[in-house]
């Protein structure tokens, strides 16, 4: 029995292939292992650099903004940009040409008209002696107010432009929507 059986000691040893006869791993800590990069001690040992102006800026292009730019993000709107949208989302759109004026209440967050108003419709055409004066202004403000209640929108917001003042035939037409129940946030 002892013979069918070789022991440890009779069976001959087998050395590993050289390493270009074996496959290459396709796992990257498989080649760590075998690939052992020699650490010089000038690099392991060196202090770092003093700071000067040329170090500087080599950090400073290793970074994702210089530091003057940190300050300023240009594209980057305010919280109270971000937000107002949903906390006034109804927005009162006037505009006055020369021979109309023309009202209407959007919803910001989907730009849809809640309602809308203007002299240039055909019954206040005929009906308003003037298209442009305050009691035009007044029939507006009125029709915007009556058909936004319709809408079941009891508040808006109006966000007059660079260097406009709510005065005159815009002021009339404010005014007379909130004579008639519409909150102004």
């Amino acid at each position: 029995m002892a013979a069918v059986y070789p022991t440890t000691a009779a069976l001959p040893t087998r050395h590993p292939p050289p390493s270009f006869l074996r496959p290459p791993s396709l796992s990257w800590s498989a080649s760590l292992t075998q690939h052992r990069i020699p650490l010089s001690p000038r690099l392991a040992l060196s202090p770092p650099p003093a700071p000067n102006r040329r170090s500087f800026v080599v950090r400073a292009a290793w970074t994702r903004r210089s530091r003057g730019e940190l300050d300023k993000s240009p594209n980057r709107k305010s919280w109270k940009q971000r937000t107002d949208m949903y906390m006034r989302p109804f927005l009162l759109n006037v505009f006055f040409s020369k021979r109309f004026v023309h009202a209407k209440v959007m919803h910001r967050g989907t730009s849809k008209v809640i309602a809308v108003a203007t002299t240039n419709a055909k019954d206040l055409r005929t009906t308003l002696p003037s298209l442009i004066d305050d009691n035009a202004c007044r029939t507006i403000g009125r029709l915007i107010a009556e058909r936004s209640m319709d809408a079941d929108v009891f508040a808006m917001a109006y966000e007059p432009k660079k260097n406009e003042r709510i005065e005159g035939k815009l002021g009339i037409v404010i005014d007379t929507i909130k004579e008639y129940g519409i909150i102004f946030a």
